[in-house]
């Protein structure tokens, strides 16, 4: 695979596939490279974001091979069975094609900033969503276009838009419109859709939960509410009767709790099958339990030493059971360049 690329969404694409054991061309621009090595040098002067999504590929600069050229017609003419995959912000066609698209102003145009924050302030997701949902479909879809390789030996082209990706996950919420003229308000920790879902404050520090059904409705007012006759209250009977009514429904909930340690929350959650979870910062989330019973800490390679390095989430069972515990290097500009070239020469 010859990726083209920078920053996040392609590389988040084209990593997944040397995860997999794609051998991975990445080809940076002359002045610098991809321009993600400079986010920062929080690893041994390696920047997270560059290590994160480039580990296992083969680095050429683009000084040693034809710049131009690369548009699909033109190499479908010599390879018919071409997979090509082009990821931009709004698509290769419409008044937009031509907008440059950085994650921030991607997340505006899909409305994504509208429905996240509180109810005073909207607020962008704290992650590269609309690169990282770019480059989840675009993988997805090279792997459905090698299957359909395989069938009729073919090739696709594949082009993803950010904004159609984020688009189609905010969804639920341009149904809600659609169907009855509501937009969905900002509600912090909490859901917008669904009462009660989300952050509760407790006498010593903050709970997490979800409520899903009605079973689970009735089961929170008996058993962790302690309020048995709500269970049954007509004014909060389905999810939409709770979201109509959630602030003082909310409101009460969190005056029970305020009366509790969260470790007792957290064990009535718990008797009574309610989902519940952490409020952890990026510190616990390293230390995080699961993940180390899971094993899944690994390291991978970086001209300057190793770094830590989270197995990726696939999860393939023969795949694991052939995977090195090693991942692969994350390489310096041009680090490949006569390696590559030397191979391309053996096959003329």
């Amino acid at each position: 695979m010859v990726a083209v690329e920078q920053a996040v969404a392609g590389p988040f694409c084209s990593r997944q596939l040397a995860d997999l054991g794609a051998d991975v061309i990445k080809i940076e621009r002359p002045d610098g490279g991809d321009f993600a090595r400079g986010y920062d040098g929080a690893l041994h002067g390696v920047s997270a974001y560059f290590a994160w999504l480039n580990r296992g590929k083969r680095n050429l600069a683009p000084g040693a091979v034809e710049r131009w050229g690369f548009g699909y017609e033109a190499l479908r003419a010599r390879s018919p069975r071409l997979i090509w995959c082009g990821i931009s912000g709004y698509g290769p066609d419409g008044p937009y094609r031509n907008h440059k698209a950085y994650d921030l102003l991607v997340q505006a145009e899909a409305g994504l900033i509208s429905l996240t924050g509180t109810p005073e302030a909207p607020a962008k997701a704290g992650l590269s969503v609309a690169d990282i949902a770019a480059g989840g479909y675009a993988y997805s879809s090279v792997l459905a276009a090698l299957l359909g390789r395989a069938r009729s030996g073919q090739g696709e082209r594949i082009d993803i838009s950010m904004l159609e990706c984020l688009v189609e996950w905010a969804t639920p919420a341009l149904y809600l419109y659609q169907g009855t003229g509501v937009v969905a308000a900002r509600a912090g920790m909490r859901h917008a859709m669904v009462v009660p879902y989300g952050a509760y404050a407790c006498r010593d520090g903050t709970v997490l939960l979800a409520v899903q059904n009605e079973r689970e409705w009735e089961r929170f007012c008996r058993e962790v509410w302690q309020r048995p006759e709500l269970a049954e209250a007509a004014e909060y009977k389905g999810n939409g009767a709770r979201v109509a009514q959630r602030e003082g429904l909310e409101a009460a909930i969190e005056a029970c709790f305020a009366e509790l340690d969260r470790a007792e929350v957290e064990a009535r959650l718990e008797r009574a099958g309610i989902a519940h979870g952490a409020l952890n910062d990026v510190a616990a989330v390293v230390g995080h339990p699961q993940l180390a019973a899971r094993g899944r800490w690994s390291s991978a390679e970086t001209p300057q030493g190793p770094i830590p390095a989270l197995l990726p989430p696939h999860n393939l069972a023969s795949l694991l059971a052939r995977a090195p515990r090693r991942l692969g290097r994350v390489p310096r500009l041009g680090e490949h360049t006569e390696e590559v070239l030397s191979e391309l020469r053996g096959l003329e």
